[in-house]
């Protein structure tokens, strides 16, 4: 029987009604915006299922674009996402698909065009209930993180010895690590090595970490 946590029945404190809606939108939506960066051009969000039909009286739009903002679920100035937005000069988008995909109602796939060399970040995540989110696919790549741990975001070579590199180094920092994925685009190619924490992750762990040289990006990404 699977255990239910108080957590899971009331949500988090929050600003708007439904925390499924609200508070799971805006974490997901921080937790791309921390992928991407500061250099923003524009933000397109695009909705699915229960999100794409009922955004608007479940204040999901303005909680998106809160959390690209920065903004935690309690920040009171989330029902004016929309002015806060345009004040700092955040241009976005919102667009409906009328289907739902496999895994949960509840997806937003959020498109972010940069300035500096116009590529994008693509972060598909799905607000599972009670405030708690799954990420379930980056650029593409299919991956499952649930952004309550401090997590590292590796990208590097597909090679032998490269993840074997990086647990060596967080031991010698003292970083248990709480779960470890690895996927890869390609065979030989480019791989992705998912770490979540038990314990923050500071610029030490992640400069050790980036003298591989077949290490070639790391996000960090506090719990959110």
């Amino acid at each position: 029987m699977k255990e239910i946590s108080v957590f899971d029945v009331i949500g988090p404190n929050m600003i708007g009604p439904s925390s499924s809606h609200t508070a799971g939108a805006l974490r997901i939506a921080r937790v791309a915006k921390k992928l991407s960066g500061d250099d923003i051009k524009h933000v397109e969000f695009i909705l699915y299922g229960s999100f794409a039909k009922t955004y608007k009286g479940h204040g999901t739009d303005r909680a998106l674009v809160a959390g690209m903002l920065g903004m935690d679920t309690e920040d009171e100035r989330i029902k004016e996402a929309f002015k806060y937005a345009a004040e700092e000069n955040l241009e976005f988008s919102i667009t409906t698909e009328d289907k739902e995909l496999e895994y949960h109602p509840n997806i937003v796939e959020i498109v972010i065009s940069h300035n500096n060399d116009n590529s994008t970040t693509s972060v598909m995540g799905a607000s599972v209930g009670g405030g708690s989110i799954k990420i379930i696919s980056i650029n593409g790549i299919r991956i499952d993180f649930t952004g309550e741990y401090c997590t590292m975001f590796i990208r590097h070579k597909d090679i032998a010895g490269v993840t074997a590199y990086i647990t060596k180094s967080l031991s010698e920092h003292g970083i248990n690590i709480a779960f470890m994925r690895v996927y890869r685009e390609e065979k030989g190619k480019i791989g992705y090595t998912i770490i979540e924490a038990d314990h923050d992750i500071d610029s030490k762990v992640v400069n050790s970490i980036l003298t591989n040289p077949d290490v070639m990006d790391i996000k960090l990404i506090d719990s959110v």
